[in-house]
């Protein structure tokens, strides 16, 4: 993964003298980039199209809008080379490279290609050392080189290594009376340097004498001189030209190589998916954001109770009116008769909930040890896209277990440009803090924005916001 800071540091080190620019790269804060990578096709590892769209940078102290940061031209967030790791719900799912970057209706965008992840690291297991192996109270298995019951015999034998296996084959060079060196063992197998005087093909007085050809072998022969008389091209130079508007070809810089991957997704398609993407300089572990329930039936409930509220807000449903408390001066045959009147009628059903599309809930842990943090987001189904609304809400358990709304956006499609809808792509680690924030994106009919929510003590608060940026028509979902 290529190192931001670094890169921060050469930008940096050409107006300075070397002293002043190694202080200052060793000073310069590690970078962490946030983008989202927008794909269209069935599976996120082998997309059709990708887009990469860069979101903010932590520099150690404030958040930076990464579309903008050190741009020459292009933000140091979407330069060439740039690792980001694809995380789902905090989990590492892939690897995406930047190639090269370009412009979308006046925006950066990184154009690369997805990787997978890479295999877990196996745990590194310390060698044992001899004193373990001999020490005879330690339990561990060790493993020992086979011993033979012939070992004692031949240890006094110093031309034979102890532990060797009789049966194993070995190499020995013959002397000149044909036996063996180091045994008379006539069935073992041994090379032999091969004997000039055993070959009838060739010469016996001369040591130096080559082998005989044989007729089939392949010879590489050098290839014969062309001659002279053969037929070849000749280029003449022609004269000199003074016709200033004749054209020329001149040798140019090449440039094939400036776009490795070129621009694919445009514009937003409605099979659009979006994945959050970090780059970092530090190899970070994976930080899930899952909530493990106590109780299985509280996220039915809670769902249920979200989904209450957004019918509500979506003015679906109307608030019942409070039962209002009997009159005192009423007589006692009055009463009576009231309440006999009211045993005798059934209760009328409850209607039916008016349903909801496009549903999206998620239950986030955004920090170790912390409570749940619920995000619902739907809409109704109306054919008029203009008259269809939309709901987001964020809400977390109050003490008593009853629901608390912490922040509520609902809009319609006539007005998403005064009021975009939030599009919940994912919770992300912003600032290296272990603690994670809510990522959405503000989608308008034209424009859009992305912004991190951070849910602390009861409140969610948006802590940064990007530049606002064209997207062309809105495709209806």
């Amino acid at each position: 993964m290529l190192s931001c800071a670094a890169l921060l540091g050469s930008l940096v080190a050409h107006a300075q003298s070397p002293a002043q620019a190694a202080k200052r790269a060793q000073d310069a804060p590690t970078l962490r980039a946030i983008a989202v990578l927008e794909w269209t096709g069935d599976d996120e590892a082998h997309p059709k199209k990708s887009r990469l769209v860069p979101i903010s940078i932590y520099n150690g102290d404030t958040l930076e809008d990464a579309g903008l940061y050190l741009a020459r031209p292009e933000p140091i967030s979407i330069s060439s080379e740039v690792e980001y790791q694809l995380k789902q719900n905090g989990k590492t799912v892939g690897l995406f490279d930047v190639k090269n970057a370009g412009q979308e209706q006046g925006s950066w965008v990184g154009y690369g290609e997805w990787k997978p992840a890479p295999a877990p690291k196996q745990p590194a297991y310390a060698a044992v050392s001899k004193e373990d192996e001999n020490n005879e109270d330690d339990d561990k298995p060790v493993l020992h080189r086979k011993h033979h019951d012939d070992d004692s015999n031949t240890s006094g034998n110093s031309g034979s290594k102890p532990g060797n296996d009789s049966d194993r084959p070995q190499l020995h060079k013959k002397d000149d009376s044909g036996n063996s060196s180091s045994g008379s063992d006539s069935d073992r197998p041994t090379l032999h340097r091969k004997d000039d005087s055993s070959d009838n093909s060739t010469s016996t007085t001369s040591t130096t004498s080559k082998p005989a050809d044989d007729s089939d072998r392949p010879v590489m022969k050098k290839p014969k001189a062309k001659s002279q008389d053969d037929d070849t091209a000749h280029v003449s130079s022609l004269p000199q030209i003074s016709d200033p508007d004749r054209p020329r070809l001149q040798r140019g810089k090449d440039n094939s190589q400036s776009l490795q991957v070129l621009p694919s997704l445009m514009g937003m398609p409605a099979d659009l998916h979006q994945t959050v993407g970090v780059s970092d300089a530090k190899d970070r572990p994976d930080h899930p954001w899952t909530y493990n329930w106590s109780n299985p039936a509280d996220e039915a409930r809670m769902k249920s109770l979200l989904e209450d509220q957004a019918r509500l807000v979506l003015g679906l449903t109307t608030p019942q009116p409070a039962t209002p408390a009997p009159t005192h001066h009423t007589t006692t045959t009055t009463r009576k008769t009231t309440q006999s009147k009211a045993s005798q009628a059934k209760p009328a059903p409850a209607p039916e909930p008016v349903p909801l599309e496009g549903e999206q809930f998620r239950v986030f842990e955004l920090a170790y040890g912390s409570g749940a943090t619920f995000v619902f987001s739907a809409h109704t189904t109306n054919p008029d896209p203009k008259q269809q609304k939309y709901v987001t809400l964020i809400a977390q358990p109050d003490l008593y277990g009853n629901l608390a709304i912490l922040h509520k956006n609902v809009t319609d499609g006539a007005h998403l440009d005064e009021t975009p809808r939030m599009i919940l792509i994912d919770a992300v680690e912003a600032m290296t803090d272990n603690r994670g924030e809510l990522l959405f994106e503000l989608r308008g009919a034209t424009q859009r924005q992305f912004a991190l929510y951070r849910v602390l003590r009861g409140t969610a608060e948006q802590i940064f916001q990007t530049n606002t940026t064209d997207i062309g028509t809105l495709v209806a979902q």
